[in-house]
C-alpha cells in the first residue's frame, strides 16, 4: 500500500534515507500563558530539513499537526517541496484543551464522518489529503471528549486503511489508549504510542510492543524533559529484550526555539547527535536502519506485522 504524502502517493521501496515519525513544520499552540508555543519559521524549517536530507539522507517527514493545532498543509506542501524532503500530514484531534470549539463533539458517528471527510476530500480548503491519523491525544488518563476522539480516530483508520499515532502526554495512558484504539478494531502494527521516551516505565514499553504496537521515542532532545542518556539506556534495553522492529524516533520539533537557528536541537538532532550515541553503544547498522526507516515505513504502510 502506498503512503499518501502532499506531493502524492509514494511507495514504501522509494525511501531509502531516515524517516522522521513525529515532526510539526507549521503549529500554532499559543496561549495566554505560553505565547511562544508556535512553529512558524517557514524559511527555517525549509533550511533545516535541507541540510538534514543533505547531511543525514532524510527522505520523509510525518507532519503530526492535527485539527486545532493550527496546521497549514499548503504551507508544509511549500516546505517539502523546496526542502526536497516528503511529508506526510495529518488529521485528528490533540488532546482536549487544543480540540476546536463543538469538536469532537459527542457522536462518535459524527466525528468518524469529519475525519473520513478530511481523508477523502483534503483538509480544510488546501485538498491536501492526509496519510496518517494523529497525534490524537490525551493528557494522562483520557477525559470524555479525549475518550471520543480516539474511539472515532481509530475507526476512521479502520475504515481508510490509514495508520494512527497518539500523543500519550509524558508517556502516561499509554495502554489506556492501546486498549481504546484497538477495541474499535484497529490492528496493533497500525499503532504509534506517542512520547514513550518521557516515560521510564519498561514494563510499559515492552507490553506496547508485545501486542503489536510500535513505541515512540519520538522526543529526543528536548532534555529539559529527559536526558538523552536515558533515551539511549531505554532503548537499549528494548534492543536487547527483541523489540527493534517496534521503535520509532523523531524530534517531535512544536516551537520555533526548538529550532537550531534560534539555538534549539534542530530537526537533524536524532539523524545527527542522537545517531552518533547509539552507534557508541554498538548499534549495528542493521538495527540502524529498523530504527530510523524500515519500522516507520512498516507501521505507515499499515500491510506487515513487525
Amino acid at each position: 500500500m502506498p503512503i499518501r504524502t502532499v506531493s502524492g502517493l509514494l511507495e514504501p521501496e522509494e525511501v531509502t534515507g531516515p524517516v522522521l515519525a513525529h515532526e510539526h513544520l507549521t503549529l500554532d499552540l499559543t496561549t495566554t500563558d505560553d505565547p511562544s508555543a508556535v512553529v512558524s519559521d517557514g524559511n527555517a524549517v525549509t533550511e533545516e530539513l535541507a541540510r538534514a536530507k543533505d547531511e543525514h539522507g532524510l527522505a520523509l517527514v510525518v507532519d503530526l499537526t492535527c485539527r486545532g493545532m493550527g496546521g497549514d498543509p499548503a504551507a508544509v506542501r511549500h516546505i517539502a517541496e523546496r526542502a526536497g524532503v516528503e511529508v506526510v500530514v495529518a488529521t485528528g484531534w490533540y488532546y482536549e484543551r487544543f480540540h476546536p470549539q463543538g469538536e469532537p463533539g459527542d457522536s462518535v458517528e459524527d466525528a468518524v464522518e469529519l475525519l473520513v471527510r478530511d481523508i477523502r476530500d483534503g483538509v480544510g480548503e488546501s485538498g491536501i489529503r492526509p496519510g496518517v491519523l494523529g497525534e490524537i491525544g490525551s493528557h494522562g488518563f483520557a477525559s470524555p471528549a479525549e475518550r471520543t476522539s480516539l474511539v472515532a480516530s481509530a475507526r476512521a483508520a479502520a475504515q481508510t486503511g490509514l495508520s494512527l499515532a497518539t500523543h500519550a502526554h509524558l508517556g502516561r495512558g499509554a495502554l489506556e489508549q492501546l486498549e481504546l484504539l484497538t477495541a474499535q478494531g484497529l490492528e496493533p502494527h497500525r499503532i504509534s504510542i506517542g512520547h514513550q521516551d518521557l516515560s521510564d516505565d519498561g514494563a510499559q514499553h515492552r507490553r506496547i510492543a508485545e501486542t503489536g504496537a510500535y513505541i515512540a521515542f519520538d522526543t529526543v532532545g528536548k532534555t529539559s524533559y529527559q536526558a538523552d542518556e536515558r533515551r539511549v539506556a531505554m532503548l537499549l534495553d528494548l534492543v536487547e529484550a527483541g523489540y527493534a522492529r517496534h521503535i520509532l524516533l523523531s524530534n517531535d520539533i512544536s516551537r520555533d526555539s526548538y529550532l537550531t537557528v534560534n539555538g534549539g536541537q534542530g530537526f537533524g538532532h536524532v539523524l545527527g547527535p542522537f545517531r552518533t550515541a547509539l552507534d557508541r553503544h554498538g548499534i549495528d547498522d542493521a538495527t540502524a536502519d529498523l530504527l530510523y526507516r524500515a519500522n516507520a515505513l512498516r507501521w505507515l504502510n499499515g500491510t506487515e506485522k513487525p
